[in-house]
């Protein structure tokens, strides 16, 4: 089993700045991937950021260049650094993990961003 929990949404207004954490526990050697993802209202999830990050190319276009993805190995945690936001970037944002053959999920954290 792998646990995720995301921290360090709010509200922020437009050309602000987060850092959402997701600090991974349990079986976390198991763990292939990593990945932040975000969920609008009446859209569908999207891959914001994956981890390995093979690059920036990976990354969603619409946070080319204003989203960060790093790994802290020594506290098991992702953190996603989001510059310049948007209004668009308003979204619950949620952390997962491809490990033991299946996905895991963290509960999310939503972000708001104010115009």
């Amino acid at each position: 089993q792998v646990q995720l929990v995301e921290s360090g949404g709010g509200l922020v207004q437009a050309g602000g700045s987060l850092r959402l954490s997701c600090i991974a526990s349990g079986n976390v050697e198991s763990i292939l991937a990593l990945g932040w993802y975000r969920q609008a209202p009446g859209k569908q999830r999207e891959l914001v950021a994956p981890f390995p990050p093979g690059g920036s190319k990976n990354y969603a276009d619409s946070v080319k260049g204003r989203f960060t993805m790093s790994r802290d190995n020594a506290k098991n945690t992702v953190y996603l650094q989001m510059n310049d936001l948007k209004p668009e970037d308003t979204a619950v944002y949620y952390c997962a993990a491809d490990a033991l053959g299946r996905d895991y999920w963290g509960q999310g954290t939503q972000v708001t961003v104010s115009s």
